[in-house]
């Protein structure tokens, strides 16, 4: 059986084709669908536009590599925003796609479960416009938070302001007060991925590669302060760098360091694996 999913998050559309117990594929569209929400409640008219197109695109790729199945889910940018129904609505309308608006804790859930499935652990998942903290401790879920901060919106209030993106970052941890995690701690989302490329020095991006890529809190604090003092354009020459991530990744990668210290995680592992994969295994629970 071929399944397809497709994950609309803040900053990116992604395409995932899984067969025979393992993931064919993934494609990437970035399109933005959160930029604005710091400063206002409603998603972008051209925002909602160019990411239903990527959906319907992705959604007519699917269907002629005949996918038995295909889901399509939403975060962050969807469910926080009040006209998210009409994205759906769009989507619908484009490719008679229904879209499944996850909550945060649920979001949180599904990105531990396509990391580790059963096992226990713990995970940080920097996306968009939210970051999920999860763990599980003798096969079950303990903590699963979702906090109100991610790349595209720190950059939205804060641009490459690294007081000011340290002062929005601390207030908004609080949400992990008194949490230390357990257990060996994985990193997912583009953040995440695009910073183990660039240290690796990847020409083009590699999964094998970058999966348990090892990054220790001192490196990941030192990395994103270096990040900060670039220009956009300088950090589009590193190699390794996805140059449409370039504008908000000084401020993901500080918002990735500061959670390992907010909950004492000495190194993190990188996993290409995510809420992808975690989305069609709770499917398959379902």
């Amino acid at each position: 059986m071929k399944i397809a999913v497709i994950d609309i998050g803040s900053n990116s559309v992604r395409l995932m084709m899984w067969a025979g117990g393992k993931t064919l594929y993934k494609r990437i569209c970035t399109t933005r669908l959160g930029e604005g929400l710091a400063s206002s409640p409603l998603l972008r008219p051209e925002a909602i536009a160019r990411t239903a197109d990527a959906v319907s695109v992705f959604a007519a790729q699917a269907a002629s590599e005949d996918a038995d199945r295909l889901y399509a889910f939403a975060t962050a940018a969807v469910r926080s925003a009040r006209n998210g129904a009409e994205f759906c609505e769009r989507v619908k309308e484009l490719c008679g796609l229904n879209v499944d608006v996850v909550p945060g804790e649920e979001e949180a859930q599904l990105g531990l479960a396509g990391v580790l499935g059963d096992g226990d652990g713990g995970m940080i998942d920097v996306g968009g416009a939210s970051t999920e903290y999860c763990c599980r401790k003798g096969g079950k879920t303990v903590v699963s938070v979702s906090m109100n901060v991610g790349a595209v919106r720190l950059y939205d209030l804060c641009g490459d302001d690294e007081e000011k993106l340290r002062a929005r970052i601390a207030s908004e941890l609080g949400a992990l007060d008194g949490l230390k995690a357990e257990g060996k701690t994985y990193a997912v989302g583009g953040t995440a991925t695009t910073l183990a490329a660039v240290l690796l020095g990847l020409t083009h991006y590699d999964p094998k590669r970058v999966q348990d890529f090892c990054l220790s809190v001192e490196s990941a604090d030192k990395f994103a302060r270096e990040l900060l003092a670039m220009t956009a354009e300088e950090r589009r020459g590193l190699r390794g760098m996805d140059a449409r991530r370039a504008d908000i990744i000084g401020g993901g990668a500080l918002l990735l360091s500061e959670t390992m210290k907010k909950l004492s995680v000495g190194f993190i592992y990188v996993s290409d694996c995510d809420n992808l994969e975690g989305y069609l295994i709770r499917r398959a629970d379902r």
